[in-house]
Formats: C-alpha cells, structure tokens, sequence
C-alpha cells in the first residue's frame, strides 16, 4: 500500500501528515491522516530538533512513496524540511506554490507565483471537499479570507492581521493597553478595556468576513460555504455563531485544509 507524507510549513507551525493510498482528499471521515503531527516551525532552525523531528517521523511511519509539501515560512524552513531524510533521497520531493497548476481551478492573481502557497492549497483542498461557491478562511497568524467560484475560479482574498497578531500589536505599541485575555463575552460593546480590546478584534474579523459574503453576492458568486482552518479557526467560529446574519450559512471548522489540498495537488502530479 503506497503512503504520502504531507507537510504543511507555516509562519507559526510545520504540520504533517500521511495518507494511504487507498484515501481520498474528499474523505469526511474524522480520523483523516495515518499519521500526524506539529512543531513550532521555529524549531526547524535547530540541528539538534531537526534529527529529533526526522528520527521520531521516521520511526513512526513506514517509508512513504513521495513527499509533497507547502512552505511559507521562508527559504531557510524550506532547505531544513527537505534535509530531515537523507535515508530516503530516492524519494521524489513535490513543492505546491502558488502558480502550481491544478486541474479544474485557476486564479485570478495578477501574479500566481506571489500567491501565498498555503491559500492556494486551501482553496484546493476546499474544492476537493465541496464544489459551492465557497470562502475560505485560514485563521492562524494572519487570517487569510478567499473566494472560490462553483466554477472552480480563485477570485482572490484579503490578509489581515490574525485575532493573536491583532492584539499582541496593541499591547506592543501602545503604552497604556494590556494583552487581552479572552474570557466569555456576550454580543455587544466592551464595558472594560479588556474586552473592549477582545470584542474589538473580534469584530474587525467579523466584519471582514461580513463585507466578504457581500462583495461575492454583488460578484454574483454568493457563498453557500464556509470553511474555517487554523489555530483560531475554533475561536472565531464560536464568534461567528453569534450573528444571525451569518448562521444562515454552512460553516465547517476542518483541520489541516493545506494538508489536504497539498495532497490533492499531489495525485495529480505523481
């Protein structure tokens, strides 16, 4: 039985995972991968953490048949994740960009090869999932938010600041703000500085993705779907449901939408 081993390099963590040959990238199931894991990405830049990584991924799984890849965490992440198995050299090394062509999708990007590699293996891994009118949103350090057409046509997206990124920044460059803690919070106006700051950053998230569905209703493309990856993709999906105006639509919280795109991408160029 052949095996893939997936690895997804983000600014905050690497990720991987590996599938059989006998799954499919549409696969619902809960128990997804064969196999998984996730590290700091920092942790790459150590000689020491790297064999630690390579030895323990090595271990657990059998020899896997390709290895594909996204990465946009720099070059540097990039040279140190294709040097974890020189064991296994004969194997082929599949790097997904953002220009990689995938059969029954395109973009619009102005430059295909300036698109983020983790949006485009999203957008790919939500086709493989759903064939709507879709928004995309991967919600880790930054939030992305992408449009994919029924027809299989990447319309684009924003980058905003991730919920995190947004309040690190206001503790960090202000001189009175605190970092805010989230705690439970109602719908509403904060009535302290703390969830002021919380309820404020959650609603430059909501709002954007509100003026999105908006601007793909206007664009005759109107979403039927939300998918939702990232580590606050659980946070901004319980904000989320406090909207009505947003609850009307599908919304899926999945994990490793990157991953699986990343793998869909790689059938096809096996």
């Amino acid at each position: 039985m052949s095996l893939y081993l997936l690895f997804d390099a983000g600014n905050t963590r690497l990720k991987w995972a590996a599938v059989e040959s006998t799954q499919h990238p549409s696969d619902r199931q809960k128990k997804l991968w064969a196999y998984s894991g996730s590290i700091t990405s920092n942790a790459l830049q150590s000689a020491e953490a790297r064999a630690e990584i390579a030895d323990y991924i090595a271990k657990t799984l059998p020899k896997p048949d390709a290895i594909a890849f996204t990465c946009v965490a720099g070059q540097e992440a990039m040279s140190n994740i294709q040097s974890l198995f020189p064991q296994w050299s004969d194997l082929p090394w599949k790097q997904l960009t953002g220009d990689s062509q995938y059969l029954g999708m395109r973009t619009l990007y102005q430059n295909p090869e300036k698109l983020g590699a983790d949006r485009w293996a999203a957008a790919i891994g939500a086709r493989a999932l759903s064939n709507t009118n879709t928004l995309i949103i991967n919600a880790g350090t930054a939030t992305a938010i992408d449009l994919l057409g029924a027809n299989g046509v990447h319309y684009g997206g924003w980058i905003l600041p991730g919920l995190s990124l947004m309040q690190e920044s206001l503790e960090s460059n202000t001189a009175q703000l605190p970092l805010a803690e989230r705690r439970d919070s109602q719908v509403g106006f904060g009535i302290n500085t703390n969830d002021a700051i919380i309820g404020g950053c959650d609603a430059a998230q909501i709002g954007a993705i509100t003026l999105a569905i908006e601007l793909a209703k206007q664009m005759n493309h109107p979403v039927e779907k939300i998918w939702l990856d990232g580590g606050n993709a659980k946070v901004l999906a319980q904000e989320i449901k406090k909207y009505e105006v947003l609850n009307s639509l599908a919304i899926e919280t999945t994990e490793g939408l990157v991953l699986r795109g990343t793998w869909a991408w790689l059938l096809q160029n096996l």
